[in-house]
């Protein structure tokens, strides 16, 4: 992210601590979602970076210096033996390798084992045993103290009222021992349970952990016993902590006595086999019987995970690691408006950069501009994103307390004539849509397709004017990848064409099947992206796939390429008709190419041309500049190297040269550099 300055963070950091706060109050205490966890953990990682980048704006009352919730006045109070900590959260490879070298510096010359296990999205509870007996059940609480839960606990069928004796672990059935753990709902069960609330016309629950934290934090123990509840535990404690070396002696400990513990759980001994199960089980968590958002990785050492000790709320011998959030917070830096094939304008949001479903997400359709005044989005918003069919990212609301004062409302109409002063827009009546006035879907298909072909983009010269109006005419072509389709038998039907023409015409096209990516670029009609752009962007990202995932920053680091043009680029690959045009392009085989000159003898040069030039024409000249490194540039500016003088020539690119100081040469010279 981008870190603000101090005065500005102080006001973001207070505003994101009453905001978390909140959520906190209602998700711990209340039982309620006032957003998802997902999008929660969000705004939890802004701040933790925020703080990181001052840590003198961090105060004790902090979200990140806590664990959560506080008891219930309903039930008595009880203070932990020990902490019920929380884990910091790592979300990728680097954040990894990053915990185990911090361990490594505090416990240098231990070799250790990591113990690696699923994170269940279910309620923490702590199960107290006196000499094999069940005495207690505890909530986590804020950590240091809890409620007491016993009664309600106790209607779950995997808590055992007495611990199993077993060989091997009869000192558990001795004097205190504490298992901790979760309070889950199974995913089967939960889909039950709302089948038959639909059934009878009552509210559906929202989610499986919410549903599990109301059942045991309620005062009367047959809603609990009516809930399919089930313990599912992680660890085990003794006053004497020997008797524990490991976690996954605590697991086979657990399962020893009774009770349920993740079958999933595995000792690694390096990072690579860490990001193994990391991604295997990214792939096969949807199948687990509970939800998940996660691993949890700890060394396996109980002793030294014990000496590492704990920094705030969480352990340093521990990490979550968190899968890509389905949904995320983040920022609206502006809204531009994309014009479709239809002629419709369609706003769309561009974001700080987020990861969302595992994906870079930036920039996201609003659809309408009714869309955007019902959910009242505005420039320098904070929202929450998801990602529909986990493929589409869409706005899910804004978090209006986190605004800055000085936003205004999106007007819609004013933003389309400062974006296309050029254009006049219509609403049609009953429509939600804003569209190009006087222009058909047929005319702006035409014009798009003659700039396709025409010698600046793929360069398809027999794909002009009236070619162009008979094939749209006959409903052969309804996007620029349809020209792809097209056989000699279908063209050969309409009246312009006859077998050789027909056939000569099918032919260019698939000429143009493999493109040199500046010229494609160019003839997709991108707004401000002219011939010289699309290669400076080309020359940049290499790839069609590299521009298409690139972020506002990374646009803007292009030469020539400003925040209008940057965000022009992310608003046409927003575009859901663009999107499929380009998935159409690549399912015919449409697969442009690019080859660098970078290294023409005219790198670094910049050519700008007055006049007529009598041995070839302007565009030929550029194209020749282009292919031997150099820049062609429409107008006379500081950083032009030559301007070429031709005959006919106006005074005023002369005199703004003679005033930069910029060299002049003849055609003669020009033909010279490009041999």
């Amino acid at each position: 992210m981008n870190i603000p300055s101090k005065k500005e963070a102080e006001g973001r950091i207070v505003r994101l601590r009453n905001l978390i706060n909140d959520y906190r109050y209602h998700y711990h205490v209340l039982d309620e979602s006032t957003m998802s966890e997902a999008a929660a953990d969000s705004l939890k990682h802004e701040l933790s970076e925020l703080e990181s980048a001052y840590p003198e704006l961090i105060t004790p009352d902090s979200p990140t210096q806590r664990v959560a919730g506080e008891p219930l006045p309903g039930f008595k109070q009880v203070r932990h033996s020990t902490r019920m900590i929380s884990l910091n959260d790592v979300f990728n490879r680097e954040e990894v390798v990053a915990w185990i070298e911090r361990t490594d510096k505090l416990a240098p010359g231990n070799t250790h084992d990591f113990f690696c296990d699923i994170k269940m999205d279910g309620f923490a509870c702590a199960l107290v045993y006196e000499d094999g007996k069940f005495i207690q059940a505890v909530t986590r609480g804020d950590g240091f103290v809890g409620e007491d839960v016993t009664a309600n606990v106790a209607t779950i069928d995997s808590v055992p009222f007495a611990l199993r004796d077993t060989e091997g672990y009869e000192q558990f059935l001795q004097a205190r021992t504490e298992i901790r753990g979760e309070v889950v709902i199974h995913k089967k069960d939960f889909a039950a349970l709302n089948k038959d609330r639909e059934a009878q016309g009552l509210p559906l629950y929202a989610n499986p952990r919410n549903l599990a934290a109301g059942s045991i934090r309620q005062l009367d123990p047959k809603l609990a016993a009516a809930r399919p509840l089930r313990f599912r535990a992680y660890d085990l404690l003794r006053d004497n902590p020997d008797e524990v070396p490991t976690n996954m002696f605590a697991y086979e400990a657990l399962r020893a006595l009774g009770l349920a513990a993740n079958m999933q759980a595995k000792v690694l001994t390096n990072v690579d086999e860490i990001m193994h199960f990391v991604d295997e089980w990214d792939k096969k968590r949807h199948h687990l019987p509970f939800n998940t958002d996660g691993l949890v990785i700890k060394l396996n050492d109980r002793k030294l995970f014990a000496m590492l000790g704990v920094v705030g709320k969480a352990p340093r011998g521990a990490v979550a690691y968190k899968y890509a959030a389905e949904e995320a917070t983040t920022t609206v830096r502006d809204i531009v408006l994309s014009i479709g094939r239809t002629g419709a304008a369609t706003p769309v949001a561009v974001f700080d950069p987020v990861v969302v479903a595992g994906t870079t997400v930036q920039h996201a359709s609003l659809h309408n501009a009714d869309e955007i005044v019902r959910k009242d989005i505005r420039v320098g918003d904070t929202v929450i994103i998801f990602k529909a069919g986990d493929i589409i990212p869409q706005v899910s609301r804004v978090l209006a307390e986190l605004r800055p004062p000085a936003t205004r409302a999106f007007d819609m109409e004013a933003e389309l004539h400062r974006q296309y002063p050029e254009l006049q827009f219509v609403r049609p009546e009953g429509e939600a849509v804003y569209r190009v006035k006087g222009a058909t879907a047929k005319l702006l298909l035409k014009q798009a397709l003659l700039h396709f072909a025409s010698k600046a983009a793929l360069d398809i010269d027999t794909l002009g004017e009236k070619n162009v109006a008979a094939l749209v005419d006959a409903k052969l072509v309804h996007d620029l990848a349809d020209i792809y389709t097209l056989t000699s038998e279908q063209v050969v039907a309409l009246d312009r064409f006859a077998a050789i023409s027909a056939q000569k015409l099918v032919d260019a096209i698939q000429e143009k099947r493999q493109p040199e990516l500046p010229r494609f670029m160019y003839g997709l009609g991108i707004r401000h992206v002219g011939s010289q752009t699309a290669i400076d962007l080309a020359e940049h990202f290499g790839s069609l796939k590299e521009l298409q995932g690139a972020t506002l920053e990374a646009l803007e680091d292009v030469n020539g390429v400003g925040v209008i043009v940057a965000e022009s680029i992310l608003g046409w690959f927003a575009d859901s008709d663009n999107q499929k045009l380009l998935d159409k392009f690549e399912q015919l085989g449409v697969r442009p190419f690019y080859q660098s000159k970078a290294a023409g003898p005219l790198r670094g040069k910049n050519f700008v041309i007055t006049g007529t030039l009598t041995t070839m024409g302007r565009d030929v000249a550029a194209e020749k500049i282009r292919s031997l490194g150099g820049t062609f540039q429409p107008s006379v500016g500081k950083d032009t190297t030559y301007l070429v003088v031709g005959e006919n020539v106006g005074a005023s690119k002369l005199a703004k040269a003679d005033k930069l100081g910029i060299q002049q040469i003849k055609e003669a010279d020009l033909l010279k550099m490009l041999g």
